[in-house]
């Protein structure tokens, strides 16, 4: 049964309710349109797959989704079936009819919302044509040899075709998601196609570009020359298809306040509303249980290590920490240049300082051509350890057995004879390298000139054993099958201790939001959007395990003695700290939500009662301490969590006020 419809949560987060009675709920269409429908290129389709079990609640057979169709997608990812609404059915037809193939089904995530997808090659016929029709209506001229773009313009020629032919359902709202589609948007609205539309920018086009090249952005946005930004970088006319979008969208919406002040100097339009990115929570029955996924997973990621540290396995793993980067390759952009050197830092400091050991892994996707068989030996030779030591033990377990049957003790010296430590002696000698553990566990195809790997020789983190940093760049997405390391991402996630994510463009940040529903702690920046989401709903971030590094009225030097000191407070909590913190974090998923995002306006999550009230009395004065130190801190797990329960529910009465809100000077709405 469809929950009441309200516009609450149709990304209008913010906006003022309608009164149903003025909605025409039954003939009222929903058409979410983005190119990532079925099809994941980045983290679009992480916000379109979360959000299609709540939307398909509220809107139930009256949402629809479009996208490109792709053979492999569509057979593994869709059930095809005939629309069940008269007017989708004609239109599809009309389409067909004339040599424009049109699939439907529902696509199978949870919600299982019905697609609709255009493939875009059985109409390439009318490109030229397109085209053309694309400049007479707006000015805009598209180049042969921009695939990406051509193939952009054909979708969204064939997007508008099938809402004209809609005809008689005059109550129909499109959403559409990035440029990719904005040509659809730009056709409709030139063709006066009755339809309200929305368009959501979750990241601008020139934007991207610009941080990539090193460039101070958000300090001087007021300055860039536009038009020949774009020209210089050759995307002039994706630009263009990109603004004229958001100026033909009768609303106009991006993710992030941060990317609001972006897109209104990028784009020369200031959003009409901020919609923050969400996903879909599903909570635990008890506190314990994603505590113990992480106790199992982090097993898992320890196996991997002795495997790959074989023969210079010399650090103590019951003392070592797991820390992560993950997502798109953008060096700069996703700020793993600053945290290479922050590591170099760190490494200087546990050395001094700690005995702890930190591994770093760079999951980011590059060119490879293989698995570094360096790396794959020593998953093997581990494996051959556990064997000959599971050999060991059952024939040592049934002499030891059979001895005590007979009533003996027996002498231990004799319980294993010659061949048994031969076998081990054969072992541990297998176990001796000359040469020092991987940094990459695959083989690059460009080696010199990798970015990670160029840094990692400058600051000389080559997995020396005086290094108390090690660092591991896994080039490819983590997968179940993998013969590495046989972990989904989600998997891996938990089982690691911190996410650190020093983004420099980051119009919202999902790896963070990720990190933050599985209860493990992470660090992002005031330049993403999940930062300031933060900053604004959290007293106190830290406390709750949301390190937000300054990047925007910091130098770089201190954005990184920043991170350095974030990451090494961390190495200094001890295992209870840790605990502790990892439940504060899994607390306020809550705020991800997509149920909850569109009535968080004002509301802001105090501080944890058992913080004391100084920051910096929540961090030791010595870098060394024990575990019994922590035993005065007033920390009632029981207590604290029902505490937070009850003020993440307050401002989801709608119309409430949490109790004891106050409203700060300097503090905004969102």
């Amino acid at each position: 049964m469809p929950l009441t419809r309200s516009l609450s949560m149709t990304s209008l987060s913010g906006l003022p309710l309608w009164d149903e009675e003025d909605l025409p709920v039954d003939d009222l269409l929903l058409f979410e349109v983005a190119w990532e429908v079925t099809n994941k290129v980045g983290g679009i389709y992480t916000v379109i797959q979360t959000k299609a079990k709540i939307t398909v609640d509220e809107w139930g057979e009256n949402l629809f989704m479009m996208g490109p169709y792709y053979e492999h997608n569509f057979n593994t990812q869709v059930e095809q079936c005939e629309p069940p609404n008269p007017a989708i059915k004609k239109a599809m037809g009309a389409l067909i009819d004339n040599g424009c193939l049109v699939y439907f089904g529902r696509w199978l995530i949870e919600g299982s919302p019905y697609v609709i997808l255009f493939d875009t090659g059985s109409a390439a016929w009318n490109l030229d044509r397109w085209k053309g029709d694309l400049w007479d209506t707006c000015g805009i001229g598209l180049p042969a040899h921009d695939r990406e773009a051509n193939d952009s313009l054909l979708f969204g020629s064939m997007v508008a075709w099938f809402f004209k032919e809609l005809g008689d359902s005059p109550n129909v709202l499109a959403h559409f998601h990035e440029w990719q589609v904005g040509a659809g948007l730009i056709l409709c609205r030139s063709r006066k196609i009755p339809l309200a539309t929305i368009f959501t920018t979750h990241a601008t086009l020139l934007g991207r570009y610009i941080c990539a090249g090193n460039v101070d952005f958000y300090n001087n946005l007021d300055k860039f020359n536009i038009d020949q930004e774009a020209g210089e970088r050759q995307i002039y006319h994706r630009y263009c298809l990109e603004r004229a979008a958001v100026h033909c969208a009768h609303v106009f919406t991006t993710v992030s306040q941060i990317t609001a002040v972006e897109a209104n100097h990028m784009l020369h339009r200031k959003p009409d509303v901020v919609t923050p990115n969400g996903l879909n929570i599903k909570k635990f029955s008890a506190m314990h249980e994603f505590q113990n996924l992480h106790s199992t997973n982090k097993g898992q990621i320890q196996e991997f290590i002795r495997g790959h540290f074989y023969g210079h396995l010399d650090f103590n793993l019951e003392k070592t920490l797991f820390f992560f980067i993950a997502g798109r390759y953008e060096f700069s952009n996703k700020g793993v240049d600053i945290f290479l050197e922050s590591l170099s830092r760190l490494n200087y400091l546990l050395r001094v300082w700690n005995d702890v050991t930190v591994v770093v892994f760079f999951i980011m996707p590059a060119k490879t051509n293989n698995f570094n068989v360096e790396t794959l030996k020593g998953q093997a030779v581990r494996k051959q350890l556990w064997d000959t030591a599971h050999t060991v033990k059952d024939k040592f377990g049934k002499r030891l057995y059979e001895a005590l049957l007979k009533g003996d003790i027996p002498d231990m010296n004799t319980i294993l004879d010659r061949d048994d430590f031969t076998i081990m002696k054969r072992a541990i000698y297998a176990t001796q390298r000359h040469t020092l553990p991987p940094v990459t566990t695959h083989n690059m195809l460009d080696d010199t000139s990798d970015p990670i790997l160029a840094n990692v020789r400058r600051i000389g983190l080559f997995n020396a054993r005086t290094d108390r940093v090690k660092v591991l760049f896994h080039p490819e997405f983590l997968s179940s099958t993998s013969p590495l390391l046989p972990m989904d991402y989600e998997e891996f996630v938990r089982g690691c201790h911190l996410g650190v994510f020093p983004s420099y463009y980051e119009p919202w940040g999902y790896t963070p939001g990720e990190c933050t529903v599985m209860g493990i702690p992470s660090v992002t920046t005031n330049l993403s959007g999940f930062g300031c989401f933060m900053e604004e709903h959290v007293s106190d971030p830290t406390a709750y395990g949301i390190y937000i590094v300054d990047r925007r009225f910091r130098s770089a030097d201190d954005s990184c003695n920043q991170l350095t000191q974030f990451m090494f407070g961390f190495c200094q909590q001890s295992r209870r700290q840790r605990i502790i913190q990892r439940n504060r974090t899994e607390r306020l998923s809550d705020l991800l939500d997509w149920r909850y995002l569109g009535r968080t306006e004002g509301f802001r999550y105090p501080r944890p009662g058992s913080v004391p009230p100084s920051p910096s009395a929540s961090v030791h004065s010595t870098p060394h301490h024990s575990d019994e130190e922590d035993d005065e801190e007033p920390y009632d797990e029981d207590k604290e969590a029902e505490r937070d329960r009850q003020n993440i529910k307050a401002p989801f009465t709608l119309g409430a006020t949490p109790e004891g809100k106050k409203t700060h000077p300097g503090e905004s709405a969102n």
